[in-house]
């Protein structure tokens, strides 16, 4: 393999299309979103609630031809894979209709496209340059796949983390809120009871003896 088609070869992953975003959803409001995407292209939609009410949203994906292909409901969390069958929009929806008050924070990730990068071997030339190459393309896709790892992890560290810093905030508002109510209820009390016992103490004595004769 020439070095120029394995400069090609190395720049095909980069191809690979990824969308994230991170958006809020309101209480009975439904938001989609629409890709064009050619036939035979393999496609991943991972979505996660990230806060508002019981961390759960209803997801469903459409093709062109209005076929469902993907439908979930009251998930916190899901992936799905498929590969498309036809040319055109695809569109998929996050719905939060059934909520009455609490709004969401959703997250997803569209990846379309795979990675076309061949695994070490699979092409092979002649001679010492040869494997000196074969042996760059292995460091080459080894260091490739580690970053690909590496950066799967951070999504799911920081959403983890924006998960578990929602969770922290909205217990430390219920404990503040419960903290100030007894606060309050203890003052009110105490007043109350000083009140009550100034009554009690304020009440006027009978006077005691009566007039004397002379």
């Amino acid at each position: 393999m020439s070095p120029l088609r394995w400069i090609v070869s190395l720049l095909v992953p980069l191809l690979v299309l990824s969308i994230e975003m991170t958006f809020e959803l309101q209480e009975h409001e439904v938001q989609c979103f629409h890709e064009i995407l050619p036939k035979g292209k393999k496609i991943t939609l991972e979505y996660q609630v990230i806060s508002g009410g019981h961390f759960d949203i209803d997801c469903h994906m459409v093709s062109p031809n209005t076929d469902s292909l993907y439908k979930q409901q009251r998930k916190q969390y899901d992936t799905f894979h498929h590969t498309t069958t036809e040319e055109g929009e695809y569109t998929f929806c996050f719905s939060n209709e059934f909520s009455t008050f609490a709004h969401k924070t959703v997250y997803f990730d569209l990846e379309t496209g795979e990675d076309d990068m061949l695994p070490p071997g699979e092409e092979t030339g002649d001679g010492a340059h040869a494997t000196a190459l074969t042996q760059l393309e292995s460091s080459a896709y080894a260091i490739h796949e580690a970053l690909r790892l590496v950066v799967d992890y951070q999504n799911h560290h920081r959403l983890k983390e924006r998960i578990g810093r929602e969770i922290a905030e909205y217990l430390c508002e219920r404990v503040q809120n419960w903290s100030i109510g007894q606060t309050v209820l203890i003052i009110f009390v105490a007043f109350g009871q000083v009140f009550m016992l100034r009554k009690l103490f304020d009440k006027p004595t009978a006077r005691m003896g009566g007039k004397v004769g002379i």
